[in-house]
C-alpha cells in the first residue's frame, strides 16, 4: 500500500517564531528538517509527505519550496501567503510557477471566528481556485460555524479541515447541546462535497500521557461517517505529534482502525484521496 503523510512540518527552531511551543513541549524545541523526517518515513514505509506551514511568512513558504526541490519525498507544500493583501493575485500568480506548492493555510485557530469572514480574507480565498490552489482550514470547534459560512460561499474551492477541527478528546466531548457542537459542525461541513478532512493531530487533543485508541475511536467514527471514505486522508502532524505519541504509534493506531476496511478503501485514506485533493 502506498502511504502519503498529508500533514507534517519543518522548522529551524527559535523561541520567537515558534513561541507557541511552550514548556510542556520541550521535546519539539529543536530543529526538524527533511533529514530527520526521511528516517521516520522510511521506518514506517511512508513514500511521501505534504509539508505544511508553521510560521506565517512568505519567507517560510519560499524555504519550503527550496526543501521540496531538494527532497523528492516532499510531494507537496501548503504554504502561507497574506490572503488579505490587495496584491493577492500577483502573489498567487508568482507562486503558481512552483509545481509542488499545492495550497495555502492561515492559522485560523489563533484568530477570532470572525477573522475568516472579513471581506479582504474572503477576497483572497475567492482567488485560490483560479490559480489551482487548495486551502487548509485549521480551526477549533468554536470556529466551525464561521467555517461553514466560509465554505458555503465557495462551492468550487477545494477545502480540507486539518486535524478533524481539533475535537475536545481530553474532555470526552463530542457534541454540545447548546451551541453548534463539534459533531454537528462536522456533519454540516461535510454536506459540502468540496470539503475534505484530515485524520491528523488528534493525539495532541487527547491526554498526552494516557490516551488510548479506544478514546479516539468515537471521533474517528464521526469523521468517517460524515465525510465518507472518499474525502478523508491520513496525516501525522509530525513533529508536533511527538509531544503525545511516536510517529510509529500514531500511524499504527490509524492503520488498526481501518484494518477492517477493504484494500481499496485503505488506499484512498492513505494516499489516493491526497493525490486527488492536492493534485500531487
Amino acid at each position: 500500500m502506498t502511504i502519503i503523510d498529508t500533514h507534517q512540518h519543518f522548522w529551524k527552531y527559535d523561541p520567537v517564531n515558534y513561541s507557541w511551543i511552550n514548556d510542556d513541549m520541550q521535546v519539539i524545541r529543536r530543529d526538524f528538517l527533511p533529514g530527520d523526517l526521511a528516517v521516520v518515513l522510511n521506518e514506517n514505509k511512508v513514500q511521501g509527505c505534504v509539508a505544511v506551514q508553521a510560521n506565517q511568512t512568505e519567507e517560510e513558504t519560499d524555504w519550503l519550496i527550496v526543501l521540496a526541490a531538494k527532497n523528492d519525498f516532499i510531494k507537496g507544500i501548503v504554504g502561507w501567503v497574506d490572503l488579505r493583501s490587495d496584491k493577492i493575485e500577483d502573489r498567487l500568480r508568482h507562486y503558481m510557477q512552483f509545481e509542488k506548492l499545492v495550497g495555502f493555510r492561515h492559522v485560523l485557530q489563533g484568530e477570532e471566528p470572525s477573522f475568516m469572514l472579513q471581506k479582504d480574507f474572503l477576497n483572497g480565498i475567492s482567488k485560490l481556485d483560479q490559480f489551482g490552489f487548495a486551502y487548509d482550514i485549521l480551526i477549533f470547534p468554536h470556529h466551525l460555524e464561521a467555517a461553514l459560512q466560509l465554505v458555503e460561499q465557495f462551492p468550487q474551492q477545494r477545502f480540507v479541515v486539518d486535524h478533524a477541527a481539533k475535537p475536545y478528546i481530553k474532555d470526552g466531548k463530542i457534541d454540545d447541546p447548546i451551541a453548534i457542537g463539534w459533531k454537528a459542525g462536522m456533519q454540516q461541513l461535510a454536506e459540502h462535497n468540496n470539503v475534505y478532512c484530515k485524520i491528523s493531530g488528534m493525539v495532541t487533543e487527547a491526554d498526552w500521557k494516557s490516551w488510548t485508541a479506544d478514546q479516539l475511536k468515537p471521533y474517528l467514527d464521526v469523521v468517517v461517517e460524515c465525510f465518507g471514505i472518499d474525502r478523508i486522508m491520513f496525516g501525522s502532524d509530525w513533529p508536533v505529534c511527538l509531544v503525545a505519541s511516536s510517529y510509529n504509534r500514531w500511524i499504527e493506531t490509524v492503520q488498526e482502525y481501518f484494518s477492517s476496511f477493504t484494500k481499496e478503501e485503505q488506499e484512498k485514506v492513505f494516499s489516493s484521496n491526497a493525490i486527488k485533493f492536492y493534485q500531487l
